[in-house]
């Protein structure tokens, strides 16, 4: 299941670097991502600080598996 977050702005260039390497996800604006459950485990690990906003990717409009 995908996960929405948003990465405190202090900790946007770390993120960007492990969601490169570690998530086929989606970017949106306001350092907001649609993230896979690896990816989110990643972002714990290396102690990203991140809000998760949501876990239902159709509560932003979308249906499960469209770009958004």
């Amino acid at each position: 299941m995908k996960t929405v977050i948003q990465v405190a702005a202090r900790d946007s260039a770390k993120a960007w670097g492990l969601l490169v390497r570690h998530s086929p996800g989606t970017a949106l604006p306001n350092r907001t991502f649609v993230v896979s459950p690896e990816a989110l485990r990643a972002l714990r690990d290396a102690g990203v600080a991140f809000v998760e906003l949501s876990r239902d990717t159709a509560s932003l409009g979308a249906a499960a598996g469209e770009r958004i």
